[in-house]
């Protein structure tokens, strides 16, 4: 049986949103979104939310605990490299606007929710991280 509260997703999502901080106290302006599509935003932001959430809160009925004994290593392995990646990259690619830094601020954390979700057997992390990536990718794509 798991826990309500992940504390590990806790600490995996608090270091992601730290370089988005950054970033937002740096560069007063904020992203600026070149290629508007209301309903690609819309399913990016009900998948985010639900990422944010679901890494944290694991709801009764929809989390089923780890595929296997060693999951939850792998887990925190695989996230822990995932997210040190994630952060690098956004050191070394900070001032820069390339399609390598979109693609890899993107399909990083999209892979976090995902596998995430799939190891813990989170319902709604898995559904939320589906929501969640094509949008996302496709955003930051069009905005390089």
């Amino acid at each position: 049986m798991m826990e309500y509260i992940n504390i590990f997703g806790a600490v995996f999502m608090v270091i992601i949103m730290i370089p988005n901080i950054i970033y937002g106290i740096k560069c007063k302006d904020g992203f600026i979104n070149k290629w508007n599509n209301k309903t690609v935003e819309i399913v990016e932001q009900i998948g985010r939310f639900g990422c944010f959430g679901f890494m944290v809160v694991n709801i009764p009925g929809c989390s089923f605990g780890w595929w296997y004994d060693e999951a939850f290593a792998v887990y925190l392995i695989a996230n822990a490299v995932l997210v040190i990646l994630y952060c690098i990259i956004w050191a070394i690619c900070f001032w820069k606007n390339t399609i390598f830094k979109a693609l890899a601020l993107s399909i990083i954390p999209s892979v976090v929710f995902l596998f995430s979700g799939i190891m813990s057997r989170s319902i709604l992390l898995i559904v939320s991280a589906i929501l969640f990536a094509p949008a996302h990718i496709l955003i930051s794509y069009k905005n390089v």
